[in-house]
């Protein structure tokens, strides 16, 4: 069952780190963005970021294939395209939804 509640804003991830690191919330938010900046940098020139313990966005090639109009049901092709996905560490995932026993 999915929780009812909201994620955090941005204000609230900053002021929640701010406490925690006993910084200010400015240099917290500085960070958020530099790292941002060099996840989408790196991403952009090597193909992937890996932020250990928590994931890694892969830059990934789709091959041209066929597919389907839901509206019209006639089949169409879909041209190549270079994608980003975001893949989920191991250790962040079995912190979330521990692995049955």
């Amino acid at each position: 069952m999915a929780s009812t509640t909201k994620p955090l804003t941005k204000l609230q991830l900053v002021t929640e780190l701010s406490e925690k690191l006993n910084m200010s919330k400015k240099e917290v938010s500085n960070f958020l963005e530099t790292l941002a900046d060099v996840a989408c940098n790196e991403t952009k020139k090597k193909d992937s970021f890996v932020l250990p313990g928590f994931g890694k966005l892969v830059k990934v090639k789709r091959k041209a294939r066929k597919g389907r109009n839901p509206a019209t049901g006639e089949e169409i092709q879909i041209k190549a395209k270079t994608v980003v996905k975001f893949r989920v560490a191991k250790a962040c995932k079995d912190a979330i939804i521990p692995p049955k026993s």
